[in-house]
């Protein structure tokens, strides 16, 4: 018997390993990102933006940045030190080429930054918003500025002298130091000086300055004036800030909960180990002789290339805090016009939004369209004696949260309300913490998630009970029930009492609490089992299409574009002759146009006044098949995340999705295309176009719709339950394309309804019109009739058929 030799084992054994990767049309993870700022920047660049808008996105910039040297740079930096690295699949390069070709680039993009800034800042000088630097003060300023640093400043700082007895202090990460070389009385050493600027005072010093005119100087610029008083008898010889931004790329999973430790008290604990781990980089502004930041560096363990100096303020967070005092003559000329999200037109903000929901589906487009109908919905819920349970998603929510409020109210009015609070939302920890542990107070059951994987769904779902009947209004998200960010961030919501929807959000918030990650769902793909077969089925599905000589075309809005798989089943339909088009604001790992790879596909990006935050994911030449998303096609997302995409099934609302991104589509003025060498460029303009901003465009749109809504009938009487109609040629159509699923798994008992809540006069008066229910028709009714691809719905999910 012929036993194999050792050459002929490894050989057999190369035949058994899968290709070798091509990486002709993909690009670093990393690198992508810094482009992706540097697009950012662009923006403060663009002289149609208003001059003070262009300064916000210096410091959006450099935020930016600031996180991504925290998590990306600082895990990078962990793995650089393993004795086997890993290797990008996307660039095959390790952990420390990566971290090589980030510090490569960051130079060219600081120096941009710093420039930029400058420009601004002396164009918002001549104008009369004047910050005042030490070299050029007054002499009233002068006088001003030491007066205030005597009377309030001195007493709160404390000058640290570094020496053999006292040593090198934790730097916070993120803090601002004021930093100096001393000079003793004898002839020592020279010595180092520390003072932490103090975050309990407000960072803008307002000046005295000429009406029409808003004067001020940095906190840290009123000590460094008047630092020759601060250490005694040691002179400073030099002086800077410094900042440091630490790793944070820290794992709440794998740092080990301890027995009977509360999970919030556990997440405090990781809060306050983040503030003192490894540093990643420095920052200096202003001159220090080499001796002075050679003892900085060492104490921090960093080399020469991690250390950056500049000569403008360290943290322009401070930005945004002096808009309210922009002089009033000024504002028109250096801000956006002001806007007000708009209603929606589909919806009577004088009636049951219950009622509403239950008649037609509803979809909301944040910024442009008011997040009014949903806070308004779940505020109806709490005092609605037929609402038995609301159940919701927390990922990141605002400071002053009317969400919760209502959720707090639902509880105090017996209703049961179950929270899932991400406590992992990161730098979003304490927020949460906060909320999570007044929303307990008030008696609602709050769940964390599962270990390993966050909850970034967006999933809210409201139960009512009428006699023995169950109805179930289904709630669901591209981005997070905040009410801050919903004026900021471009995001769908979608309102429905369609009941195959309901079944699985109920099925979903089960398994949740039971900690199951492996549900089987027929209408939501859920991740991190389910959503990516919903994609390259979808995927699939057209590159069938195109080998049978079919129109084919897949059109994806992201975030952010990483997981190879995806991209290698998208690099498979262009090669079948799909066209895929894309809107990817960040990161695209995916290089377009490559000759044999990706010829078919485009890929472009929408930076603007707006962030745009939606992902849509539709399939066919007519989008027959629409998909909302709160996931990014990123591995995190798909594989190690508990995601959501949902359909779009109502016709109006998957019109109204194609329109919208149809006007993206159209973009010239703000969108830039990525070309195949992986930069980006902006799109031209056909001779003879017309500049078209979707962001723009999109506001006005909802202006013209809110105008030309009909008015609001204040006592409306209820419709009469309609009957069920036949499928319009356009349902008929989408019914055609979908796949009927297995039978649905028997429901499970539906947990007992909570008692109604006691009247009380302790609580606010119930809201006019939400107290009685009224005959209305049911979703058992008309969706069975109009809508209901559900229980026909062929699905992208499963794959199975009948």
């Amino acid at each position: 018997m012929h036993m194999p030799s050792k050459i002929e084992k490894k050989q057999a054994a190369a035949k058994l390993r899968k290709p070798p990767r091509d990486f002709s049309y993909t690009q670093n993870r990393e690198l992508s990102w810094l482009r992706f700022d540097n697009r950012v920047l662009d923006e403060a660049f663009d002289e149609t933006v208003p001059l003070f808008e262009r300064l916000k996105f210096v410091s959006i910039f450099e935020s930016n940045l600031d996180e991504f040297l925290m998590v990306r740079v600082g895990g990078l930096s962990d793995l650089a030190e393993l004795k086997k690295q890993p290797v990008d699949n996307k660039s095959n390069m390790t952990a420390s080429e990566q971290v090589d070709a980030v510090m490569a680039e960051m130079p060219g993009l600081l120096t941009r930054w710093e420039s930029i800034f400058k420009s601004i800042e002396g164009k918002l000088d001549t104008l009369g918003v004047h910050r005042a630097r030490i070299d050029s003060l007054t002499p009233e300023e002068r006088t001003f500025v030491t007066r205030y640093f005597q009377a309030y400043v001195s007493p709160v700082i404390s000058p640290l002298v570094i020496d053999p007895r006292h040593p090198f202090p934790n730097l916070r990460n993120g803090a601002l130091y004021l930093a100096c070389g001393l000079d003793g009385v004898t002839d020592e050493e020279s010595l180092l000086g520390l003072i932490e600027i103090p975050t309990s005072m407000n960072r803008v010093v307002e000046i005295p300055s000429p009406t029409g005119i808003y004067s001020y100087i940095l906190l840290e610029d009123v000590i460094l004036a008047c630092l020759d008083s601060c250490f005694g008898s040691y002179k400073p010889l030099d002086r800077a800030l410094i900042r440091v931004t630490r790793n944070a790329d820290i794992d709440p999973d794998g740092e080990g909960v301890e027995e009977e430790e509360d999970y919030r008290q556990h997440m405090k604990r990781i809060l306050k180990k983040r503030l003192r781990l490894q540093p990643v980089v420095l920052a200096v502004s202003g001159s220090l002789e080499k001796a002075t930041l050679k003892t900085i560096r060492k104490a921090l363990e960093l080399s020469r290339r991690s250390v950056f100096t500049c000569d403008i303020p360290l943290d322009l967070g401070y930005v945004f805090g002096i808009e309210g005092k922009i002089p009033e003559h000024l504002r028109n000329e250096l801000l956006f016009t002001p806007f007000k999200p708009q209603p929606n037109p589909t919806i009577d903000m004088t009636r049951s939004i219950r009622e509403q929901v239950l008649q037609h589906d509803k979809l909301l487009f944040y910024p442009y369209e008011t997040m009014n109908p949903f806070l308004d919905l779940v505020h109806e819920a709490a005092y609605d004696p037929e609402c038995i349970s609301l159940r919701i998603t927390l990922y990141r929510v605002a400071k002053q949260s009317r969400l919760c409020e209502s959720l707090i109210d639902a509880a105090e009015n017996g209703k049961e309300v179950t929270v899932l609070m991400e406590l992992r939302a990161r730098f979003d920890e304490q927020n949460n913490i906060e909320w999570a542990e007044r929303l307990e107070e008030a008696g609602c059951t709050v769940i964390y998630g599962s270990e390993g994987f966050k909850c970034h769904s967006k999933i809210c779902q409201l139960t009512y009970r009428e006699g023995m009947a169950l109805t179930r209004l289904t709630l669901l998200g591209t981005g997070n029930f905040n009410e801050k960010t919903a004026k900021l961030y471009s995001d769908f919501m979608l309102m429905t009492a369609h009941p195959g929807i309901g079944e699985d959000a109920n099925l979903f918030f089960r398994n949740l609490s039971l900690g199951n990650l492996r549900g089987d769902y027929r209408f939501l793909g859920v991740a991190p089992v389910g959503l990516k077969p919903l994609i390259m089925r979808g995927l699939d599905r057209e590159i069938q299409r195109a080998l049978a000589g079919e129109p084919a075309r897949v059109f994806f809005k992201l975030n952010s574009l990483t997981d190879r798989e995806v991209i290698d089943k998208i690099a498979e339909a262009s090669c079948a002759g799909v066209r895929v088009d894309m809107i990817i604001r960040g990161i695209s790992c995916l290089k377009p146009g490559v000759p044999g790879k990706t010829e078919n596909v485009h890929v472009r990006s929408i930076v603007g006044r707006f962030l745009e935050h939606a992902r849509v994911y539709a399939f066919g030449v007519d989008s027959d098949m629409i998909y909302l998303s709160s996931a990014d096609m990123m591995t995190r997302n798909t594989e190690h995340r508990v995601e959501i995409a949902f359909p779009v099934l109502d016709p109006t609302c998957r019109a109204l999705v194609h329109e919208y991104m149809s006007m993206q589509l159209r973009d010239n003025v703000k969108a830039r295309s990525l070309t195949s060498d992986g930069t980006w460029v902006p799109v031209e303009r056909a001779e003879g176009e017309k500049p078209f901003n979707s962001q723009e465009a999109l506001l006005e749109r909802a202006y013209r719709n809110a105008e030309a809504a009909p008015e609001p009938v204040i006592e409306a009487k209820p419709a009469p339950a309609p009957k069920p109609q036949p499928a319009t040629p356009e349902v008929q159509k989408v019914q055609a394309t979908v796949i009927e699923p297995e039978p649905a798994p028997a429901p499970q008992p539906e947990p007992q309804a909570a008692k109604p809540a006691p009247e009380t006069s302790a609580r606010r008066d119930k809201p006019a019109g939400k107290t009685k229910a009224i005959e209305r028709h049911r979703p058992g009714r008309v969706r069975m009739g109009l809508g209901l691809i559900g229980l026909g719905l062929k699905t992208l999910i499963t794959g199975k058929t009948k």
